[in-house]
């Protein structure tokens, strides 16, 4: 019986993986940045320009989003760790997407490498 990680370890084996230094680059150039994570976590902090599609409705999404479904726009994903975002990048493979590149490490990498993110600011009570 496979694991989640056995499963994680083999997407990663399937899917262009980019470094936080090389995904910078690809970010900046992508025509879609997508954060498979949960809408809480994507609240909490994401990339600039990311949209929120989470694993769980990322097929679902992408099929009912006209202007995601061009199958050879240049697409940038991460979550967290890179595990989901991993996962995701496969599944759109097999739907027929050219380029897909999941950031190496995910958010929490990207976090570490001192990289720009975007953070609501705390309500102000005054």
């Amino acid at each position: 019986m496979k694991t989640a990680h056995d499963l994680v370890l083999a997407a990663k084996s399937q899917c262009h993986e980019a470094s936080v230094e090389d995904a910078h680059t690809l970010v900046a150039s992508a025509d879609v940045i997508i954060d498979v994570r949960e809408a809480d976590e994507y609240a909490a902090g994401h990339l600039a320009g990311a949209i929120n599609l989470p694993r769980g409705l990322l097929e679902f999404k992408l099929s009912g989003t006209p202007s995601l479904e061009q199958r050879d726009l240049h697409m940038v994903l991460y979550c967290k760790t890179s595990g989901r975002a991993a996962l995701a990048a496969v599944s759109m493979q097999n739907m027929g997407y050219l380029n897909v590149v999941s950031i190496a490490g995910g958010y929490d990498a990207w976090v570490e490498a001192g990289k720009p993110i975007v953070k609501p600011a705390p309500p102000s009570f005054e």
